[in-house]
């Protein structure tokens, strides 16, 4: 018989026992009448072009407003803070969550494998990335996930730490207003006729002259402490590994100075003065998430997991995102 050929049907014919009654037919069920007909050829609905055109409206206006957050050093720094942060947060939990889905699968695997296995005998098992991926696969691709936003998370911190490299120009400008506020205070306690009445008003105390001082002072060590660590790190200049740690150990120590006298500045203000401050609310919960970092870097072992890293970090970067967002309305 050739390939050609039609096949023949090979199935018994019913006996007479099974030859339909005499009973009329069953009509068909609710679910299958009110089923709708679909044809093939039935296309589906396209947006309007007003949507369309609302939707690249909305698409210029966001691009338009993150172009300008962008266009200064402060507002690029925002940026990689919030994205640096929140990819670190979201990798940590997505590395959690993953490993126990993984950790169970392959348990329930292994006790299958165990119970086909003839008592007495000696199995050896490999679980090695592939099995893994072939026993829980949704795990195995949010662990890929969760390595690659670890590594945009580094990826990003250094790029934050290689623009701080020029953070001691903007202080040098810094300081400058801050020893002039605080040669004028100097002035106008040792000849207070030398100044109008307004100007007095305008004046910061003693206090806070010294305040500034002191967090200026700690700034510009912690800047140039970070710089030589990490253009030691790079090969540009000849710190051993020893010193580097140090250097950023105490850092980080400088960083924590700052953020405690800041709190406490904060804290210190009468309510009528926290409203002259710009953004105070914003600036004590930047302050105060920034508090236990900088603790936990200050220390050589580390006091907090890399998923309170994480969720911490983006509370400044959340905070500063909004208000920059804001501010380019």
């Amino acid at each position: 018989m050739s390939d050609s050929a039609p096949a023949i049907a090979s199935e018994p014919v019913a006996p007479v026992a099974d030859l339909p009654s005499g009973e009329p037919i069953p009509p068909p069920s609710a679910a299958a009448a009110l089923e709708p007909i679909t044809s093939v050829n039935e296309k589906k609905p396209q947006p309007s072009p007003a949507a369309l055109a609302k939707a690249l409206y909305a698409s210029d206006a966001f691009l338009a407003r993150l172009n300008k957050c962008l266009s200064t050093p402060t507002g690029i720094d925002t940026v990689l803070l919030l994205l640096c942060y929140t990819s670190k947060f979201s990798a940590s939990i997505l590395g959690v969550l993953s490993r126990s889905i993984l950790q169970r699968s392959l348990r329930e695997w292994l006790a299958v494998i165990a119970g086909s296995v003839p008592p007495g005998a000696k199995t050896a098992v490999v679980v090695d990335s592939k099995t893994a991926a072939a026993v829980a696969p949704a795990a195995a691709k949010a662990l890929v996930h969760a390595k690659r936003l670890n590594a945009l998370s580094t990826l990003l911190s250094e790029a934050r730490t290689m623009t701080r490299l020029w953070a001691l120009v903007g202080m040098y400008f810094w300081g400058k207003g801050v020893f002039a506020k605080a040669a004028a205070v100097w002035r106008a306690k040792r000849n207070p006729s030398s100044l109008s009445a307004s100007e007095k008003e305008q004046l910061p105390s003693t206090t806070e002259a010294a305040i500034s001082l002191l967090q200026f002072s700690l700034c510009v060590a912690l800047q140039v402490l970070e710089n030589g660590a990490y253009l030691s790190s790079k090969g540009v200049l000849g710190w051993q590994p020893a010193r580097i740690g140090k250097a950023y150990l105490w850092s980080a120590r400088f960083w924590a100075a700052y953020v405690g006298i800041e709190i406490g500045r904060l804290l210190a203000l009468e309510p009528k003065e926290r409203w002259k401050e710009d953004s105070w609310k914003g600036n004590l919960a930047k302050n105060l998430a920034w508090a236990p970092l900088t603790v936990h870097w200050s220390s050589e072992k580390g006091l907090v997991s890399e998923m309170v890293v994480g969720l911490l970090g983006s509370i400044p970067g959340l905070v500063q995102m909004r208000e920059l967002w804001a501010s380019t309305a």
